[in-house]
This record gives C-alpha cells, sequence and structure tokens, in this order.
C-alpha cells in the first residue's frame, strides 16, 4: 500500500462517461481518492453520500473527491445519478490503478477469505502527486466529517 510521502502516477483513469481523468488536474487542491468495494452496496452508498453530503465543506477546505472501484463506467453511471453523486467515479476495470495503490488484497467475509479492493482513502497533493494522509479505517457514514477532521 502507498504510504504518506510516496508519489502516485498523475493518470487515474477514465471516469463514468469515459473522461481521463489527471491528479494534474486538481491543481491546487488536496485530492481526496477513496477505493471503495462496489457500486450500489449499503457501506458504499453510505460513504459515498457522506462524501456527496459534505462536498462544499471539503471544497471549502482544498479538497476535491474522485471514487474509484473497479465497476463499469455504466454501473457508475446508474450509481451516480441514483444517489446524485457530485463528484467523478474512476471505473478500473482493469484493476489497475486500484493495485497500483495497494488498495486490493485479502479480505474475509462470513467465514470466507477472498481478494478484493481493500476500502482505503487517501488524501494527494495534486501540485506533487504526494500522498499526504492514509485512511484505512473508513467510517463510512462519516467519510467526509473523518477527513475534516483529519
Amino acid at each position: 500500500m502507498l504510504n504518506v510521502g510516496d508519489k502516485v502516477p498523475d493518470f487515474l483513469g477514465r471516469d463514468e462517461m469515459g473522461r481521463e481523468l489527471r491528479v494534474s488536474d486538481f491543481s491546487g487542491k488536496k485530492l481526496v481518492i477513496y477505493f471503495y468495494p462496489k457500486d450500489s452496496t449499503p457501506g458504499c452508498t453510505a460513504e459515498a453520500c457522506s462524501l456527496r453530503d459534505g462536498l462544499d465543506e471539503l471544497v471549502a477546505a482544498g479538497y476535491a473527491v474522485v471514487g474509484v472501484s473497479a465497476d463499469s463506467e455504466a454501473s457508475h453511471q446508474r450509481f451516480k445519478a441514483k444517489q446524485q453523486l457530485n463528484f467523478p467515479l474512476i471505473a478500473d476495470t482493469e484493476k489497475s490503478l486500484i493495485k497500483q495503490f495497494g488498495a486490493w488484497g485479502e479480505k474475509k467475509m462470513a467465514g470466507r477469505v477472498y481478494e478484493g479492493i481493500l476500502r482505503t482513502t487517501f488524501v494527494v497533493r495534486a501540485d506533487d502527486c504526494t500522498v499526504e494522509r492514509v485512511i484505512t479505517k473508513v467510517d463510512t457514514k462519516n467519510a467526509a466529517r473523518q477527513l475534516l477532521q483529519g
């Protein structure tokens, strides 16, 4: 997993509309890149809605937000529309960005062990593509407040 001080790639991927997103697109901001397991699941919806509802405060504090999962552009479009999300979602279907950040690994649920996306939030200084903060214990219902209290 990437740590504080590590450099991140400038190219992030394509959003739900197929547009290329780069860290440098967010120059002058702290970019919140949050990795989540799956569109329209309870925890992922709670996290996305917390960030949606807190976006004005986050922007006022100098942040921009981008979500990342392995779901398709079409899935992201439905999720974004249904939840009225006000930030881009990257469709990392090949899991390349997810793995570059180290947000892929072993998970356990109901006694089953499997590989999947580790819910993780990175705060990146967009001007130098450097990780400023890593949150591995994400409070899905209070994700925006967790970032602001950081």
